[in-house]
């Protein structure tokens, strides 16, 4: 979950005018790498040997 302070800094990184389209990519991105870092920290993460077996049908 984002916080209200990570809306305004994400908001304050956009240009004086800027789409609501762009507002949501930026946030969207910027929860995903969130989760992602604590996906990490809690070591839910999966080795590059696992990762390429698990991916293995889709990059055939």
């Amino acid at each position: 979950m984002l916080t209200k302070e990570t809306v305004n800094q994400t908001m304050n990184q956009l240009s004086d005018t800027f789409s609501i389209d762009e507002l949501i990519d930026k946030l969207i991105f910027v929860e995903k790498v969130k989760n992602g870092l604590e996906q990490s920290n809690k070591g839910l993460i999966f080795s590059k040997n696992e990762a390429k077996e698990k991916l293995s049908k889709w990059l055939k």
